[in-house]
């Protein structure tokens, strides 16, 4: 990184990963986390989501409410883990060691590891099928294509992703507006659309899936709010972030369940370039390559994320200090991976879409609920930042409280599971196939990790607390 003081340039590869980020290098602007998260979901992945409840029959206005509703609880998840990056300086799964132990927090960190692969698996077999049914480009190709490019992003680090980001945020903003505004307008047409109806099971499985939209994001969030000042105020970055997230997951989600209902598309991409060219003839295909950017950007922040993930773990049975070789190295292996992965996938793509994110949201849920339980009032934001990097430290190897809360909270949930055309939990077969097992899994995890804490005395900590601010100050420009 660069001397204290100094932002990066323009060009320069990221060095920081797992460590703190000292003061010195906090360039980051608050101002910039709206676009940023807003982007994150204003490409056709968002879109497909929209797809889940018409495929189950739901009607166009069900289908908007669900997403609406879901997307409004997974922002609200999302950004309150946000504020943490600002506060401590640090990726948000090491801050995890203090709920979890310097070695238990593997086990979420699994459950990270699979969701941010299983985002650009999926996101990958979307953006080849979509290439291929419109312009013929060979599947394969596409893929590893695309992937790379997410992969340059990711190692070229944060502040090139933040770039990225924003530029497609400018550039997409007012084509989207435009799309939007035909369809309000009447200009497009639907012909014969579908009227769909209403049930509690579909219902809820498209909640779950746009609920699972910003959860899965939750472990990282503050992988890109972690060079913002240490004063940034609290509310300010929870509500750019919540703001970002949700606007534009409910817009396209909704848009999304249009084009299902009136155009009767089943891909994302695809319906992009119809629904275009009924403006005006070539705006399809503009669409839908900006799209295509726009995923494969927040395809880098996966990667990107999924590369602190790997040195988080990795970090868990032996310190290490990743060089930018050595990250560079886990990016390509990780972008291989999700290649192979991708390119052995064929068929219906929502399903597999619909499928992964009920299935993270599983994972994910129980981690969530406990860190924010134990950030907001357990600790309350106060921790000793040295002690999270070594197994001897105050938050020691193993975090009993926060294994416990996990493992009742995902133990709970299982009889409520919903994985289409995979595994129905027996209550949730009792309730016709509502899923509830997200829910289930928040509400326990969170109320058994409060229990378990009620014996414990934060001020216990504090000794460990100042002398671990001491060493930071000592340590500024390391």
């Amino acid at each position: 990184m660069p001397p204290a003081g100094r932002t990066p340039a323009l060009l320069e590869i990221e060095r920081r990963s797992i460590d703190y980020v000292p003061q010195s290098e906090r360039h980051g602007r608050v101002v910039d986390q709206g676009p940023f998260w807003f982007l994150s979901n204003f490409q056709f992945f968002a879109i497909a989501i929209g797809f889940v409840g018409p495929s189950l029959g739901l009607s166009l206005g069900w289908s908007a409410l669900a997403g609406a509703i879901g997307v409004l609880i997974g922002s609200a998840i999302e950004s309150f883990h946000a504020s943490q990056g600002p506060e401590m300086g640090l990726p948000q799964m090491i801050q995890s060691r203090a709920q979890f132990g310097y070695r238990g927090v593997i086990v979420p960190l699994v459950g990270d590891m699979v969701s941010l692969v299983g985002y650009n698996v999926v996101a990958t077999v979307l953006i080849a099928e979509g290439m291929h049914g419109l312009w013929g480009v060979d599947r394969a190709a596409a893929g590893i294509g695309i992937s790379v490019i997410a992969g340059v992003l990711a190692i070229w680090g944060h502040d090139w992703l933040h770039r990225a980001f924003r530029w497609m945020f400018w550039i997409s903003l007012p084509l989207f507006s435009l799309l939007t505004l035909a369809i309000v307008s009447g200009r497009i047409g639907g012909g014969h659309p579908v009227v769909g109806g209403f049930g509690w099971p579909a219902f809820l499985t498209q909640m779950a899936s746009a609920v699972s939209l910003n959860v899965t994001a939750a472990p990282y969030v503050s992988d890109y709010t972690r060079y913002l000042p240490r004063k940034t105020h609290r509310g300010t970055v929870i509500a750019c972030v919540f703001g970002g997230s949700a606007v534009s997951a409910i817009w396209l989600i909704a848009l999304g369940a249009w084009l299902a209902t009136h155009m009767g598309v089943t891909d994302g991409v695809v319906a992009l370039k119809l629904s275009g060219d009924l403006i005006v003839h070539g705006l399809g295909s503009v669409l839908a390559a900006v799209s295509i950017a726009a995923l494969v950007a927040t395809m880098g922040m996966s990667a990107y994320s999924a590369m602190l993930t790997t040195f988080t773990m990795a970090d868990c049975v032996r310190s290490v200090r990743p060089s930018r070789k050595a990250r560079a190295a886990v990016v390509v292996v990780t972008t291989a991976f999700w290649i192979m992965l991708a390119v052995s996938f064929g068929g219906d793509a929502v399903t597999y879409l619909n499928g992964t994110l009920v299935v993270l949201l599983y994972f994910l849920v129980p981690w969530t609920a406990v860190n924010l339980v134990d950030y907001f009032f357990v600790r309350k934001g106060r921790y000793s930042i040295p002690d999270l990097f070594t197994p001897k430290g105050v938050y020691g190897a193993w975090g009993a409280r926060g294994l416990i809360a996990y493992a009742i909270g995902f133990v709970a949930s299982l009889p409520f599971f919903v994985v289409p055309n995979v595994y129905t939990g027996p209550i949730a077969a009792r309730l016709g196939g509502v899923d509830f097992g997200w829910l289930v899994g928040l509400v326990v995890s969170a109320a058994a990790y409060l229990l378990v804490s009620l014996g414990f005395d934060p001020a216990s900590e504090d000794a460990a607390i100042t002398a671990g601010q001491a060493a930071l100050e000592d340590s500024v420009g390391s």
